[in-house]
């Protein structure tokens, strides 16, 4: 059989995701940030194709100041002390503004009682709620706006949530994407050069929601009030979440428009969730607040070691490349493609050929195949963006088998998310497929579980509650697919749909009193925190960052007792494929 060519492509599209009652809206647009010109009469339509962006769209310092006095006084409203943090749609942390007497650290839980993994893991206040700014502003485009709560929808075990024996959500596992471990993602060093990081990767915990204007994506709100941050496991009712009530009270004014809103959008027969509150719900007087008047009397802009310098800065506008995504003008400029660029304005990714010997691939095969997958992506129409004629915005890598980088191009208006999660689709795909995959997994440390708690003369301290041995995923895929040099020989293609398959807590995907799949944990042990070798891969990363960021930011943290392929992880969900050459007398 042919032999794996040194190449993986991955894909995502804006068209994975979905829910019941989509909650929270009355279709008001009062608070919206529509464009500026009125589309047709009667079109239904708020009118953003993907074409709104300008220089000009991005938040400055005075609106930034705007959404954080409008959070503020919606938390004194309600009687609570929050952590309040804004991002501009590339991720670069713009304020982060702590009222006084908001909580220093917040735990994550899913409530189900599980031990292990992220689970318990005490954390800053800042860094969830710039997880979850981040996350409203990387699921949205000018064609959806998603939140949190959408996140929340897509990721856990069924779809929808509480849907006994049906599938696992469309992005199961994206909450593991966008880390900090991550080679593609930009550093605060790196100026506003996009995408960054995120401290906790996507946020599945209401309190995250987009910032709009004039109809177009600029950024995201993030609220950390409440102690817990975790997910909503019943969704077939609505809350009054104070992290939610919080965020959407920033968001007047900047809202997006009413029909690009999740609840807007179906899926698979299902509505989107969105918010399960509307600034009617609020208890202060939407748009009420005034930065001059909070700043230093209620709270305080505090520095994010790593993420925020202290400071309020402009966010940088989408599509400049000041943002680090630009259109192309060499290789795919027909196809009306954008690139990564650095700071000096020169694309990051190429095409160019790969680095796993003779049978690598060439710059000319790179090029060629990510054009064609372009041209696929134009022709394609798109599920979850407004209005219904919409194509397709996809982020497309093509990777090496040693996972480097051979090329990398999106459309127009995709969501900032897929940048980094295409390339962990196409890592993965390379990474199980090849000869290398089980010497790797048994060459690496045990993932050590960790807990923290609050000690007054040692500040937080971390207790270790277990570990995971990452060369016994290695023995249980062998068991279950009866091959005995599975993940070693070569032999077997696993695409992300395959892989992902082997990651639900049951198996086959959804099935109640099924087995979990070899790469999961068993659904007892399993939450969206902690769901086995995806987590397991960058665990040690992820607390490693923690207990930096607490160090850094003169908070003691003391501890009691990855893959160079999968750098940032692996993913779980559809959209890769795997390419291998043209047999030859060589290589039949």
């Amino acid at each position: 059989m042919p032999k794996l060519r040194g190449l993986a492509a991955g894909f995502v599209l804006t068209l994975a995701l979905g829910a019941c009652s989509g909650g929270g809206g009355n279709g008001d647009p009062i608070g919206s940030a529509p464009p500026p010109t009125a589309p047709p009469a009667g079109s239904g339509d708020s009118g953003c194709t993907g074409s709104c962006a300008t220089a000009d769209s991005r938040l400055s310092t005075g609106e930034i100041q705007q959404i954080i006095a409008q959070a503020v006084s919606e938390a004194q409203a309600n009687g609570v002390n929050a952590t309040i943090a804004v991002v501009d749609r590339v991720g670069n942390v713009l304020a982060v503004f702590r009222m006084r007497g908001a909580l220093d650290l917040v735990t994550i839980t899913s409530e189900r009682g599980v031990t292990g993994g992220l689970e318990n893991l005490t954390v800053p206040g800042e860094l969830a709620a710039i997880a979850k700014a981040i996350t409203g502003a990387y699921l949205s485009s000018e064609g959806n706006a998603f939140t949190t709560r959408t996140a929340n929808q897509i990721v856990q075990e069924h779809f929808n949530p509480g849907e006994f024996n049906a599938p696992a959500g469309p992005l199961f596992g994206v909450q593991f994407s966008q880390l900090p471990c991550s080679d593609m993602s930009q550093r605060l060093v790196d100026g506003s050069i996009g995408p960054k990081r995120s401290p906790l990767g996507l946020s599945a915990d209401p309190g995250g929601l987009p910032l709009f204007k004039d109809g177009t994506p600029v950024g995201g709100i993030g609220v950390a009030a409440d102690p817990i941050y975790g997910l909503d496991l019943v969704i077939s009712n609505t809350d009054r979440d104070v992290d939610e009530l919080i965020a959407t009270a920033g968001t007047f004014g900047f809202a997006p428009p009413v029909d690009r809103r999740g609840d807007r959008i179906t899926v698979d027969g299902k509505v989107f969730r969105f918010s399960d509150v509307s600034f009617a719900d609020l208890s202060s007087s939407p748009g009420s607040g005034n930065f001059a008047d909070i700043d230093g009397s209620f709270g305080r802009l505090i520095p994010v070691p790593a993420y925020f310098d202290g400071q309020i800065v402009p966010g940088t506008a989408f599509g400049t490349a000041a943002s680090g995504f630009r259109a192309d003008t060499q290789f795919f400029g027909a196809e009306d493609a954008f690139i990564l660029v650095d700071q000096n304005n020169a694309n990051r990714y190429p095409p160019r050929a790969g680095t796993d010997g003779a049978n690598a691939l060439t710059a000319t095969e790179a090029e060629t195949i990510l054009r064609e997958a372009l041209k696929i992506a134009n022709r394609a129409r798109a599920q979850i963006r407004r209005p219904l004629s919409t194509q397709a915005r996809v982020s497309i890598s093509v990777v090496d088998t040693n996972g480097e980088v051979l090329a990398f191009a999106r459309t127009r208006d995709a969501p900032v998310f897929g940048t980094e999660v295409s390339l962990q689709k196409a890592r993965t795909a390379a990474f199980y497929s090849g000869s290398f995959a089980a010497a790797d997994l048994q060459s690496l440390p045990p993932a050590v579980f960790l807990n923290a708690g609050i000690d007054p003369s040692r500040g937080v301290v971390f207790s270790v509650v277990g570990e995971s041995p990452l060369a016994a995923y290695v023995d249980r895929v062998r068991s279950f697919l009866g091959l005995s040099g599975a993940l070693a020989d070569g032999a077997v293609a696993f695409s992300d749909r395959a892989g992902g398959n082997m990651s639900r807590p049951y198996y086959p995907d959804g099935i109640i009193g099924t087995q979990n799949g070899p790469f999961a944990r068993p659904f007892p042990q399993w939450s969206p925190f902690s769901d086995g070798i995806q987590l397991d891969l960058v665990y040690n990363q992820l607390a490693q960052h923690v207990a930096h960021y607490l160090n850094q930011a003169a908070v003691a943290s003391q501890l009691d007792g990855n893959s160079n392929t999968v750098r940032e992880g692996v993913a779980l969900f559809v959209g890769d494929t795997l390419l291998a050459p043209k047999p030859t007398p060589e290589n039949p």
